[in-house]
């Protein structure tokens, strides 16, 4: 389906003051003394108000997609006032389609408050059937997916989008809004099990062959890329861009959070001893060294040990080191 702009019909203001003025002449003609013109006089202000149907105004990123008898007219893009086929329809599958997002807001919510009998904002779209070409965004549920590693993962995705071409978004699809969420549910399943949840040995996440460090913590900007692209290629069809993805929601799922936890902290353990020990070497060395230069105390190779053995166990225990004092002799 071939989008076909509607440009050359912002001529509503002018048909608008055309029919007040008929109508005028004809309340006029009513009162005349010809039965010709009481008869074409009467027919007018019976059907004249026929043409007040195809009068229609467009907001600035707001569209209008046309059929008349089942045929694709065209659709109005531009802002401005229009005059159409009165017999034209407008419309919009997913009028009706809440997503709880931009766009899709109850416009008369907080004024239900103060006056309850006003009807909804649903309503009034349901009548006007017109699509935003806005740029929304849609926030997904959040899903457990399994990471390549075959860990539950809890994951919520933000996508900006909006419509470009309306024919396609109204046509090829059945409803464009309940298609998008469906096809970034399946993109996010689709990307996220490439890739792990922190950085693992022996992973590929390029499909090069050759193991990386992606990883869905250390490469989120990617990893949103990669979802974007797969979305646009879904929704192409349906007349919709994609203009960012953005992870906003990342953890283990709640059933292996804390043993990830825990393994996460024992790693961070090790790490620290293995740097404390590496000081502790140093200061070693260093200590022995000087003693040495500085002519203190010449030790052999059983002292040297049994001093080596003291300071890494003061310099790497956890608590501090209660001083003995030995009043007797060196040994």
């Amino acid at each position: 389906m071939e989008e076909k702009v509607l440009d050359k019909k912002q001529n509503g203001m002018g048909v608008l003051l055309v029919v007040i003025a008929l109508y005028g002449l004809s309340v006029a003609g009513l009162m005349s003394k010809s039965m010709v013109i009481e008869v074409v006089s009467g027919i007018y202000c019976c059907i004249g108000w026929i043409f007040f149907l195809g009068l229609k105004v467009i907001k600035p990123n707001e569209a209008l997609v046309l059929t008349l008898f089942g045929k694709y007219v065209g659709s109005l893009k531009n802002e401005g006032f229009y005059f159409v086929n009165p017999f034209c329809v407008a419309v919009n599958p997913a009028a009706a389609t809440r997503l709880g997002q931009s766009g899709d807001v109850d416009e008369n919510k907080a004024a239900k408050i103060f006056a309850p009998n006003m009807p909804s904002a649903k309503s009034a779209e349901a009548v006007s059937r017109k699509l935003s070409l806005k740029s929304m965004t849609l926030s997904n549920a959040k899903q457990k997916v399994n990471d390549v590693l075959g860990n539950p993962v809890e994951i919520g995705v933000a996508v900006i989008w909006k419509v470009t071409d309306t024919a396609k978004a109204v046509f090829n699809v059945d409803n464009y809004k309940e298609y998008l969420s469906l096809q970034v549910d399946t993109a996010v399943r689709d990307i996220v099990k490439i890739y792990p949840y922190d950085v693992s040995p022996n992973v590929d996440t390029t499909g090069d062959g050759n193991a990386d460090d992606g990883s869905l913590r250390g490469s989120t900007t990617i990893v949103a890329e990669r979802i974007r692209r797969m979305i646009q290629e879904k929704v192409s069809n349906a007349g919709i861009t994609v203009e960012e993805a953005r992870i906003t929601y990342l953890a283990y799922a709640p059933e292996i959070a804390a043993v990830m936890l825990q393994r996460q902290q024992a790693s961070a353990v090790i790490d620290a001893r293995k740097m404390i020990v590496d000081g502790a070497v140093g200061m070693v060395e260093m200590a022995l060294d000087r003693l040495k230069e500085n002519g203190v105390v010449d030790l052999d190779e059983e002292r040297k040990a049994a001093m080596v053995s003291n300071l890494l166990v003061v310099l790497c225990g956890n608590h501090d080191a209660q001083p003995v004092v030995n009043s007797g002799s060196l040994y």
